[in-house]
């Protein structure tokens, strides 16, 4: 038995000789080889590819600006390549280890866009559902990371975008309380409509969201009796919005209030 055992690994051991070596091309690159080839699989849309050459450049190399610059673009590689879970962790990394970067400003706004998504996606698109309906958890997570930049780099070339982009985003979170008080009215829960309606008011007053927010909020002490309440708001739904779709009882328009094309 001993024999037999011995002969087995003895053969296993001459046929994993046999095998042919992987050959790494990549074993003489030096770290401006390892980054240009690098580049050039990205710029031809090669990310995985380009992403592999990267992270062998940081484990080679893992001092200079090479392996700086290799974080960076291996963050907008995954983001490339819609890995925006790798693109956040990538940006943070390169954040905590590099704070005083000149180039950290885009690692935050590069965050930011990885969270920003303004396509609804093949199974979004089908239902044509509203971004507003979607968790707003990305959304906030954007925000923070745009808010970030603008606030400690307000001259960067990023500033300006990511300032854009934060009004679209304060937009669909009250359009997205909008729609969680909407749902509540609809079932009756008309305490908890009024409060979430009240969420849109204090947080996001200059949205257009308030204005579905105000006739929410009328319509709910209606349903509860509370005239005066009811009264009140409708005075300053009319006050605001005196042509208010929602004061005359007009239909809301298909078209979501976000989508510009």
């Amino acid at each position: 038995m001993k024999r037999s055992l011995a002969l087995i690994l003895l053969l296993l051991a001459a046929g994993c000789g046999l095998l042919p070596e992987v050959q790494d091309e990549t074993k003489s690159w030096s770290a401006q080889k390892l980054y240009s080839e690098a580049k050039n699989e990205m710029n031809d849309g090669n990310y995985a590819k380009a992403i592999k050459y990267f992270e062998t450049l940081e484990a080679r190399y893992p001092y200079g600006r090479y392996a700086q610059q290799s974080q960076l673009e291996e963050a907008y590689a995954y983001f490339k390549d819609n890995e925006p879970v790798s693109a956040i962790a990538a940006c943070d990394r390169f954040i905590k280890l590099h704070p005083n970067h000149p180039n950290v400003d885009y690692a935050y706004y590069l965050k930011g866009l990885a969270n920003f998504n303004e396509d609804l996606g093949l199974l979004g698109a089908i239902a044509d559902q509203d971004l507003s309906e979607r968790d707003p958890k990305a959304a906030k997570d954007s925000f923070e990371a745009f808010k970030e930049l603008v606030t400690r780099f307000p001259n960067s070339k990023y500033a300006p975008d990511a300032a854009a982009r934060m009004k679209y985003l304060v937009n669909t979170l009250a359009a997205s309380d909008v729609h969680i008080a909407r749902y509540y009215a609809r079932r009756g829960a008309y305490v908890a409509a009024v409060n979430r309606a009240q969420i849109v008011l204090q947080e996001y007053p200059q949205t257009p969201a308030t204005e579905e927010a105000l006739a929410i909020m009328v319509q709910s002490y209606d349903a509860m009796g509370l005239n005066d309440l009811r009264d009140d708001t409708r005075r300053i739904l009319d006050k605001n919005y005196p042509n208010s779709k929602f004061l005359n009882g007009a239909a809301q328009s298909k078209k979501p209030w976000w989508r510009l094309w």
